[in-house]
């Protein structure tokens, strides 16, 4: 099991622009690839707080998460969808991404 953890940093003013598009575009097409997010939120203290947008993702190896990345992405209504939302200017300041493997702490602690 491994889990990818991504940070967006919103541009200014463009928080509520962000939820809206994961509400009303990016969970659906999680949902239609079969990724499993296992958390949603905002940070509340930190380097970016108030307005940093936090998701986790499961899956059971790194294949699988290239698979279902890679079709998430190729996805006909991802590009057209993402080009409308960001008709105004980019959504995001930056976007940050780990994976954690959850297998080597099973083996540490025997």
């Amino acid at each position: 099991m491994i889990s990818e953890i991504r940070e967006y940093v919103p541009m200014p003013g463009r928080l509520p622009d962000v939820v809206a598009f994961f509400h009303e575009t990016v969970i659906p097409l999680f949902r239609k690839h079969d990724m499993t997010f296992t958390q949603m939120g905002f940070t509340s203290f930190g380097e970016r707080s108030f307005g940093e947008f936090v998701y986790t993702m499961r899956f059971a190896d790194l294949a699988e998460l290239e698979r279902k990345w890679a079709a998430f992405l190729s996805d006909p209504a991802w590009e057209p969808a993402l080009a409308e939302r960001e008709q105004d200017g980019p959504l995001y300041q930056s976007i940050r991404r780990r994976v954690v493997d959850s297998r080597q702490f099973d083996q540490l602690l025997g």
